[in-house]
């Protein structure tokens, strides 16, 4: 079915981070509908799409363009946005609404090497308050995210027609990830930004309810972009760097780190111990980096039902930090794979993330001169990062003064 798709459809399923938009999309806005359509003249085609309507439509799915607002996206080159059909004195009597049977909608031009290849647009049977300016200027990011995706991808296949090295094709891509993380950067910023002011002068509950989401999901694309470019420093620069130094306070980084994971999965029952009671040669921020890596991996991939063990340790021969997570043992044959980068076991599980966690924790071990090594049996899984001892630096406190 994939091979029998249009090129236009593979180029946005081709995207990792697409599932993740219409996701975010999805939860920012209350749209029960989200997709990416291909637009022409004479056809609209889903791409990729979040359906929580029921409408039935699948990637490679055709409509009427006739019967859709997109075309008219398409002729004006401008966002069509539409909170209340029942009250809009341009759509009231429009009979696409009539036909879809939708009262809140918006849809947003997107581009493929400077020319319009379709839109990011989402419809729900609700009234929602799609045009308040936080709201639309997020949603135009994420257009503007697909765009600048799928033109690298436009780039990248010109690009590897007229180069035969392979490694030169691979480092063409990431250093145009690496420049469009940095460029994306800026217009989050002044999003979190935004929703940060939002929550602190606005009263009303339904402001304060969509600046939480804007926050939400703008720390959502913040992480990720983050990890796209720890990626790239990696590859690019061989290896991530960092500046270690000796760190007293590491087990209050990880306490934190843990008090985060708690506050986002409630649900999820989380057994820590951490004892690092001395000095740790490493840096700091990446260690805990590294424990809310392997806990987002624990979460996502645990029972529900069991907790997750976190244990960090200190002794003169090494720091070590471990979490565990009860569920289906990982086969001898994909554990060497789990820490490249982009793999995922996702069978009959939704897509979230980039599939680059594991990958840069293991890269951060390998930067402290350390491991990070995994063991799998029983129905239980165990993460092992660790950093060798330094007997001058890294040693436990002394218990007298």
């Amino acid at each position: 079915m994939k091979d029998a798709w249009p090129s236009y459809v593979q180029a946005v399923q081709a995207l990792p981070s697409v599932p993740d938009i219409l996701s975010v999309m999805a939860e920012m806005t209350g749209l029960r509908f989200v997709c990416v359509a291909h637009v022409t003249e004479r056809s609209w085609t889903t791409c990729a799409v979040l359906d929580q309507l029921g409408f039935g439509l699948q990637p490679g799915d055709e409509l009427d363009v006739g019967t859709t607002l997109c075309r008219s996206v398409r002729a004006a080159d401008a966002t069509i946005v539409i909170d209340h059909v029942a009250e809009d004195d341009l759509f009231r009597d429009h009979p696409t609404p009539r036909l879809h049977g939708f009262e809140s909608y918006v849809s947003i031009p997107v581009y493929s090497h400077g020319k319009f290849f379709g839109t990011l647009c989402g419809l729900d049977p609700r009234p929602l308050p799609l045009s308040e300016s936080k709201t639309l200027k997020s949603l135009q990011l994420f257009a503007q995210l697909i765009s600048k995706q799928l033109e690298a991808e436009r780039r990248y296949e010109d690009r590897g027609s007229e180069l035969s090295d392979e490694k030169a094709t691979a480092t063409l891509r990431e250093q145009f990830i690496a420049v469009l993380g940095h460029d994306i950067r800026t217009p989050l910023s002044s999003i979190l930004h935004g929703a940060e002011i939002l929550m602190q002068q606005s009263a009303d509950e339904g402001t304060l309810m969509i600046a939480r989401t804007m926050q939400r999901s703008g720390q959502r694309i913040a992480r990720m972009i983050d990890d796209v470019l720890d990626f790239t420093r990696g590859r690019l620069g061989g290896g991530i760097g960092l500046d270690a130094g000796p760190v007293a306070d590491l087990d209050d980084a990880l306490r934190q780190v843990v008090a985060e994971c708690r506050n986002e999965h409630p649900g999820q029952t989380i057994d820590a111990a951490i004892d690092v009671p001395g000095i740790v040669w490493c840096n700091r921020d990446r260690v805990a980096q590294v424990l809310a890596n392997l806990l987002t991996n624990a979460l996502r991939y645990g029972r529900k039902d069991t907790p997750i063990g976190v244990t960090a340790a200190l002794t003169d021969c090494a720091f070590t930090l471990t979490v565990t997570n009860e569920g289906e043992t990982i086969a001898p044959e994909k554990l060497d794979k789990l820490f490249q980068p982009y793999w995922r076991d996702d069978a009959g599980q939704p897509r979230r993330g980039l599939g680059l966690g594991l990958y840069i924790a293991s890269e951060i071990a390998r930067a402290h001169d350390g491991c990070l090594e995994v063991v799998s049996a029983d129905d239980r899984t165990a993460f092992t990062f660790s950093i060798p001892g330094r007997p001058a630096i890294m040693a436990p406190l002394s218990s007298t003064p």
